[in-house]
C-alpha cells in the first residue's frame, strides 16, 4: 500500500509532507476530490482521525495525523535523512525550530488572520497582542538568520521546511511587505526557501499579499429565510414607523471594545513633553553639550520620567561586528512599541572583539514599563540599573551616552544608534 494523503489542496499543512517527500525521494499519493466538510466527516476518515482535521496520512502500519509529526515520519523513512540533520544537536536544534514556527509563528499569523475573516470574533486587543507577538517572534527569528542562509547547519533541514510553510500562510494571506520589511533576513530566507524546485513544484508561486484583509462586518445568520411576503409587510410597517435613527446606524455586528488604556497614559501629567526633547536632539548640530544637553536637563522631570542604564549580559559573544550591530537594530526595532514613552542611545564599543554594547533609556514613569518587559524579549538580555541624577559621575556618563563622545570610557566607538 503507497502512502496516501487526506486533504484538500493547496493546504500549508499538507505541503510539509510534499516537500519532505521530494527531498527524501518518498511517494505520496494525494486523494482526488477531497471535500472538506464532506470527506473528512464519512466514518472511514474519522476512524483515522476521531475529530475529523486534516490532514491525515494513512501508511501501511495505520494512520497518522498533525501535520508536523506526519511531516517527522516521511523525513524518517529513509535512513540518515540529512534533513534532520548529521547529529544529535543538530536534530536537536531542528525540533526547536520546529516547535518555535508552530507556537510562535503560526499560532500568532492565525490568531491575526482568522477573526479578520469571520472564523472567530473580531476583538481590537487580541489583534493586537497577536501582532505583538508575530513581531517578537519574526525579530527573534531576523536575528537567527542575520549569518545563516538555513536554520541548522548549511543546508535545507526539516525545520526549514516547516517554517517555510508556517511563512507562507502569513506572507501569501496577512502579512504585507510593508509589515515585512522590518525583517529583511527573514524575507530573503523565505524567498530563496520557496524558489527551491522542491518546494516550488509543491506550493506553486507564492504572491505576497498587497493589503491586509478587511474585518467581517457581518456575521452569518442563523435564522431560516422568511417567505417574501413576510418581508413585505415587514416594508410596510417601516414605512408608517420609521426607525430612529439611533437604531437605523447600529451595526449587525457588535463594534470592537475600546483599546484600553496604556498604565502610562494614566500617569499624572508630566512637565517634560517628550517629543520636545526628541525634537531638540534631532535638530541641535552645533554646541550640543550648550543646546541639547542644557536642554535635556531643564526639561527632565524625575517625577514623570526615569533614565536607566544597560548593559548586555553576553557582551563575550559579540565577535564579528556586523552581527553585534544586527543585535542592536533587532533590539531597536522590537522597542518600536515604546515609541510613544521612551527615548534611547544605545552605544556598540570597541575597536575589535569582543564589542561591547551598552544604552541608556528615558522612560515614561519611575519603572521600567511593564508592557515593554512583557513583549519585547531583548530586555531580559540586558541588566538595567536606574540612574542616580544626585550623582555627578552618573550624570555625566548620562551627557556622554547622549552625545556619543568618543572616546567612550577609555574605548573607541562602533557605532551609537538612537531611539526617538
Amino acid at each position: 500500500m503507497a502512502l496516501v494523503l487526506h486533504s484538500g489542496m493547496p493546504n500549508k499543512n499538507a505541503f510539509k509532507a510534499l516537500i519532505a517527500a521530494k527531498y527524501s525521494g518518498v511517494k505520496i499519493e494525494v486523494v482526488k476530490d477531497f471535500e472538506m466538510g464532506v470527506s473528512n466527516k464519512t466514518p472511514e476518515f474519522l476512524k483515522m482521525n476521531p475529530l475529523g482535521k486534516v490532514p491525515v496520512l494513512e501508511t501501511p502500519e495505520g494512520s497518522v495525523f498533525e501535520s508536523n509529526t506526519i511531516a517527522r515520519y516521511v523525513t524518517r523513512l529513509k535512513a540518515e535523512n540529512p534533513l534532520y540533520g548529521s547529529s544529535l544537536i543538530e536534530y536537536a536544534k531542528i525540533e526547536q525550530w520546529i516547535d518555535f514556527s508552530t507556537t510562535e509563528i503560526d499560532s500568532n499569523i492565525a490568531r491575526w488572520f482568522y477573526p479578520r475573516l469571520g472564523f472567530v470574533p473580531y476583538e481590537a486587543l487580541s489583534e493586537e497582542r497577536a501582532i505583538a507577538s508575530l513581531k517578537r517572534a519574526l525579530g527573534a527569528l531576523n536575528t537567527e538568520l542575520a549569518t545563516k542562509t538555513f536554520l541548522v547547519g548549511h543546508a535545507i533541514t526539516l525545520a526549514d521546511i516547516i517554517m517555510a510553510c508556517n511563512l507562507g500562510y502569513g506572507f501569501s494571506l496577512v502579512m504585507t511587505k510593508k509589515f515585512t520589511s522590518e525583517f529583511p533576513h527573514v524575507e530573503r530566507y523565505f524567498w530563496t526557501l520557496v524558489n527551491q524546485p522542491n518546494f516550488y513544484k509543491v506550493m506553486g508561486e507564492i504572491k505576497q499579499v498587497e493589503s491586509i484583509p478587511p474585518i467581517q462586518s457581518k456575521k452569518p445568520s442563523t435564522q431560516p429565510k422568511e417567505p417574501a411576503k413576510a418581508k413585505e409587510a415587514k416594508k410596510e410597517v417601516k414605512k408608517e414607523v420609521p426607525k430612529p435613527k439611533v437604531e437605523e446606524s447600529v451595526e449587525e455586528e457588535e463594534a470592537p471594545k475600546p483599546k484600553p488604556k496604556n498604565p502610562l497614559d494614566l500617569l499624572p501629567p508630566s512637565k517634560m513633553i517628550l517629543d520636545e526633547w526628541k525634537r531638540l536632539y534631532s535638530n541641535t548640530k552645533t554646541n550640543f553639550r550648550e543646546v541639547a544637553i542644557k536642554g535635556f536637563w531643564e526639561m527632565y522631570d524625575p517625577e514623570g520620567y526615569s533614565l536607566w542604564f544597560c548593559n548586555y549580559k553576553y557582551n563575550d559573544e559579540n565577535t564579528v561586528s556586523f552581527v553585534t550591530l544586527n543585535k542592536v537594530s533587532g533590539f531597536l526595532q522590537r522597542m518600536d512599541l515604546a515609541r510613544k514613552y521612551a527615548f534611547g542611545k544605545m552605544l556598540v564599543i570597541g575597536s575589535e572583539p569582543p564589542y561591547k554594547v551598552k544604552g541608556l533609556w528615558l522612560f515614561r514613569g519611575k519603572e521600567l514599563p511593564q508592557f515593554v518587559i512583557d513583549e519585547c524579549y531583548d530586555m531580559e538580555l540586558y541588566d538595567w540599573t536606574k540612574v542616580d541624577i544626585a550623582d555627578e559621575a552618573q550624570k555625566e556618563r548620562v551627557n556622554a551616552m547622549i552625545e556619543d563622545q568618543e572616546p567612550f570610557e577609555g574605548e573607541a566607538l562602533l557605532d551609537a544608534k538612537c531611539f526617538k
